[in-house]
C-alpha cells in the first residue's frame, strides 16, 4: 500500500525531530488511537439509553452542582 500525502508529510517532519521528540510524539499518538481507560468510544443503543437514564437519576436525587458551585470549586484549586 503506497504511503498517502499526509503520510509522507508527516514522516519528513519526523524525521527532523530528535529522539525524545519523537517519544513524546508517539505517547501523544498513543492517546489518540488509545484513551487511556481502553474506551474505544462505541456503544450500543441500549448502553446509551442506559447511561441517559443513570444521569437524570442523578440529577433528580440532586446529586449534582450548580454552574457557581463548579466555578467556586475551581478558585479553590
Amino acid at each position: 500500500m503506497a504511503a498517502s500525502a499526509t503520510e509522507k508529510e508527516l514522516l519528513q517532519y519526523v524525521a527532523q525531530m530528535d529522539e525524545q521528540q519523537k517519544k513524546s510524539l508517539l505517547e501523544m499518538i498513543k492517546v489518540f488511537v488509545k484513551p487511556a481507560d481502553g474506551f474505544a468510544g462505541t456503544i450500543t443503543l441500549a448502553e446509551y439509553n442506559h447511561e441517559l437514564d443513570e444521569a437524570e437519576a442523578e440529577f433528580e436525587r440532586g446529586d449534582h452542582i450548580t454552574h457557581s458551585e463548579m466555578l467556586q470549586q475551581i478558585k479553590e484549586w
